[in-house]
């Protein structure tokens, strides 16, 4: 199903240095890139973009099209409130660590507005608040507040909202930001090289081997989501990956802040435009037994905005990593020249940005003060070790019954979950997912389902 972001621009990019190659040509390159960045997302286009404004030759392979993975699925909140989050991290993670992630945060979207101003990109970025809210008790969004708020961030407890019911607490957010994400790229993907239908099978040294040949690089960054190498990282072991739904609705009256419920059954909203994205109805990819995600949104909407129409519907998919902190840096110790971003949560524009700046940083030998925080090889046992065990339980359970059927997912093997929601088979194990034909949709598997 075909995103509000998609339906505005149609196709990227208009313009630029974008080949798209056909699979199985045999091509390549000769002599190495400094950088060959795996993934044309935001994630990817952003590192891209300022390893060459750093003076570094880049080069960025895509396996289907810019922007066609989550990137196009977002909401497009550029925001540092990512749920109840501050006083979570200060209580698990420490008051240092929760004070870097709140500062690299707020960062990001001070740079997203520089690079807006900078290149001046039409995308409808705008700074507005973002409001968490909750229908049922406010005792714990008046501890994010104070925590947040301990942090730096502009965060105030609030009884008043836009919402079109009462609510009994929020956190406001004052300075965040949106922005129309595949209207950005448009103008980010023109301004370097990027080779389109072109998808990377594995990486040996220098090496990136992909369907349209070899193509050697100094150093390669994972920015496919969901990181495609098993086997060292071990990344299938950190994190699982959740679905959730979104609705873009006319004729609703417009908001002007963002909002994100935190109860189980809360829904998301923002304006884009003239539009409303209404979303919620997450669970955890494979566990989709029953059609009407997208029924039980608009029943919600209707109550709330009786003259709504729908306008589009999607649906997106996001990696969680189990201490609630992106993995981004060095993929492992045995691979000094490979590097990752990957467990945005469902904050991913916010996370891209950190990500870029950070691997920049690492790439061009600049110290980073948030680089130790978001280090794939930090050890964070007491913040995640309950939904570890909850993955690794979903795993074991996942293989053992693709042991005996059918249809297996071809990245481990996992027995795969019929989607009638969306029509498509679903990994429990990793979150992979393909049509009804098999084809492949989402990583981390690489190819097509075999041998039903």
């Amino acid at each position: 199903m075909e995103s509000y972001w998609r339906k505005q621009t149609n196709s990227l990019p208009p313009d630029g240095n974008s080949e798209a190659a056909a699979p199985g040509a045999e091509k390549g390159n000769d002599v190495p890139y400094d950088v060959i960045v795996v993934g044309a997302g935001m994630a990817g286009l952003l590192t891209a973009y300022y390893l060459k404004e750093s003076g570094r030759r880049v080069l960025v392979l895509e396996a289907k099209t810019v922007a066609s993975g989550q990137t196009e699925r977002t909401t497009a909140k550029i925001t540092s409130q990512h749920g109840i989050k501050y006083s979570t991290l200060i209580q698990k993670a420490g008051k240092k660590r929760a004070l870097l992630y709140a500062k690299a945060n707020e960062e990001a979207i001070l740079s997203y507005e520089k690079l807006v101003k900078k290149e001046q990109i039409d995308c409808q970025f705008a700074r507005v608040p973002a409001f968490l809210y909750t229908r049922k008790e406010g005792t714990v969004l008046r501890e994010e507040a104070k925590a947040a708020a301990s942090l730096g961030i502009d965060a105030t407890f609030t009884t008043e909202t836009e919402l079109p019911f009462p609510v009994e607490g929020a956190v406001r957010f004052g300075g965040q930001a949106q922005f129309s994400p595949l209207e950005f790229l448009r103008h980010i993907a023109a301004g370097f090289e990027i080779r389109e239908h072109t998808m990377v099978r594995a990486v040996h040294g220098s090496q990136v081997l992909t369907d349209a040949g070899v193509f050697l690089a100094e150093n390669v960054v994972a920015a496919t989501h969901y990181p495609f190498r098993n086997v060292p990282g071990f990344y299938f072991l950190r994190q699982h990956q959740e679905r959730s739904y979104v609705l873009a609705l006319s004729g609703c009256d417009d908001i002007r802040g963002m909002y994100y419920g935190v109860d189980e059954d809360g829904i998301s909203l923002r304006q884009a435009g003239d539009v409303l994205l209404f979303g919620g109805g997450g669970h955890r990819t494979g566990e989709a037994k029953q059609c009407g995600a997208y029924e039980a949104l608009l029943e919600k909407a209707k109550y709330y905005y009786p003259d709504c129409r729908e306008v589009a519907r999607w649906s997106a998919q996001d990696c969680m990593p189990h201490d609630g902190i992106p993995l981004i840096g060095r993929y492992s110790v045995f691979t000094p020249h490979l590097y990752v971003a990957t467990g945005f949560q469902k904050w991913g524009m916010t996370s891209a940005m950190v990500a870029a700046l950070l691997l920049r940083d690492e790439l061009c030998g600049v110290e980073n003060p948030y680089r130790k925080l978001f280090s794939p090889q930090r050890l964070c046992v007491r913040a995640g070790i309950r939904d570890f065990l909850t993955d690794v339980g979903m795993s074991v359970k996942g293989l053992v019954r693709g042991l005996f059927c059918r249809p297996r997912c071809p990245h481990m093997g996992c027995e795969l979950e019929w989607n009638p929601q969306e029509r498509s088979w679903d990994c429990p194990c990793h979150g992979s997912r393909f049509d009804e034909d098999g084809k492949l949709l989402d990583n981390p598997a690489k190819r097509d389902i075999e041998n039903w």
